[in-house]
This record gives C-alpha cells, sequence and structure tokens, in this order.
C-alpha cells in the first residue's frame, strides 16, 4: 500500500519546518498513528501515539481532566484539546493531533454518528489551541477516514501558521 499524499505532505511539512507531532486518537483507534507511519522517514517527525479509545484512558495517559469528563463527556471541543495537548506534551513532540467523537452506528453522549471534534495544538501554546467540530457522513469506516484527512488538514494549516 502506498503511503497517503496527505500524510505525506504532512511529514514532508513537519521536517522541513524542524517540528515533531504527537497523536492522541480515540474513534480512530490507531488510524492516524498508522496512516502516519505508512510514510517513509516518518520515523524523523512522528514521535507516537497514544489510543485513548475508552475514555479513563483519555484522563491516565493524556491528562484529560476527570471531573470535566465525568460532567461532559468526552465529545466536546475542550477534550479534544486537553487530548492534543496531553499527548504533545507525554510524548514530548513540538506538535499535538487528537480527534474524539461518534463512528457510529449509535449514538454516543447523545451526540449522533459523524460528531468529530479535532484539535492540532502547539504544546508550548495551549491558549491557541482551536478544535473543530465536524460533522461527517457515511459508516463507520468513511468517517474514521474523514477524521484522519481533517486532522491532517488541520495540522497543515497550524503549520502554514494559520488557524
Amino acid at each position: 500500500m502506498s503511503p497517503d499524499p496527505l500524510a505525506a505532505r504532512l511529514i514532508a511539512e513537519l521536517l522541513r519546518a524542524g517540528s515533531t507531532v504527537a497523536t492522541c486518537e480515540s474513534l480512530t483507534g490507531g488510524l492516524v498513528g498508522a496512516t502516519l507511519t505508512q510514510v517513509p522517514g516518518a520515523s524523523a517527525a512522528y514521535r507516537g501515539g497514544l489510543v485513548t479509545y475508552a475514555s479513563d484512558l483519555k484522563t491516565s495517559l493524556a491528562g484529560v481532566d476527570a471531573e470535566w469528563i465525568a460532567q461532559r463527556g468526552v465529545i466536546n471541543a475542550p477534550t479534544a484539546q486537553m487530548m492534543a495537548l496531553g499527548c504533545a506534551r507525554v510524548c514530548e513532540a513540538s506538535i499535538g493531533l487528537a480527534c474524539t467523537g461518534v463512528a457510529g452506528p449509535d449514538p454516543q453522549d447523545g451526540e449522533p454518528a459523524g460528531t468529530v471534534y479535532i484539535c492540532a495544538a502547539l504544546r508550548d501554546h495551549g491558549d491557541q489551541a482551536r478544535a473543530e467540530r465536524l460533522r461527517l457522513s457515511g459508516d463507520r469506516e468513511e468517517i474514521r477516514h474523514q477524521t484522519v484527512v481533517s486532522l491532517f488538514r488541520s495540522a497543515l494549516r497550524l503549520l502554514e501558521g494559520g488557524s
């Protein structure tokens, strides 16, 4: 299988910028990291990732506030932000990428399938971490794939100085 062109572009931009990246994934279950590591030379930019499919792992591994999760659940912008900043910190990367949401087919935390939050964040600039809400459609596989693509695009915008 050849590398995903968007992943290859992201790795190239990370290398050009002298940056590193880490991931914290929920609904994608490791697909973000797997897609990045298909790119030859990815090890120079990809530090590693956390697959926090279970909510308690978002707290214990990525440092998401447990009280926040208890009160608000995990499918929201602040959780995505905390996940992105947490994985960057834990993996000692300059950029953290995170996704949390519902791939379906059933709703979760009152949110329908296709509700996803992504965040690309600079580790040392948490105040600039901006999560995006996505409303995706399709089956589980399509929603997971669209999440990866959206997260890579968000990371590229961050590297290009956009938001």
